[in-house]
């Protein structure tokens, strides 16, 4: 059996299920989310949980192939840095798509993860690989 660190049955099992190319969305609680994919809400107040503790308790259960960020969250950073709610975390380089493209392929995802997070951007796709 295979303990595990998601505190969210829900999260656990889209988790579970993914297939190569997959897509799940960890996003901030502005980001609007479409009718399709299933959503997660785990916004308690503002602020808790965050998106890079989300991301980092994913990560841990998830084989990431590909992540996706907004250009717009990486210019309200540093030149050449990662957004603070995600440096240093990811397994792969992120590749960057403008906020609209990122707002369209929600609705292609798995699902869609709301925090509380009320950072700008503050949204990441991650696409499933495969564990060998």
């Amino acid at each position: 059996m295979k303990r595990s660190l998601l505190l969210h049955a829900d999260l656990s099992q889209v988790i579970a299920a993914l297939g190569h190319g997959d897509m799940v969305v960890i996003g901030d609680a502005g980001l609007p989310i479409p009718d399709g994919p299933r959503r997660i809400d785990l916004a308690l107040t503002p602020g808790i949980p965050r998106v890079a503790d989300v991301l980092r308790i994913v990560l841990s259960e998830m084989q990431v192939e590909r992540a996706l960020l907004a250009r717009e969250a990486l210019d309200r950073c540093a030149h050449g840095t990662l957004p603070p709610w995600c440096d240093g975390m990811l397994p792969v380089a992120p590749e960057t798509v403008s906020h609209a493209q990122l707002k369209r392929l929600s609705a292609r995802a798995r699902a869609v993860v709301r925090t509380g997070e009320c950072t700008p951007y503050a949204n990441i796709v991650l696409c499933a690989g495969v564990t060998f």
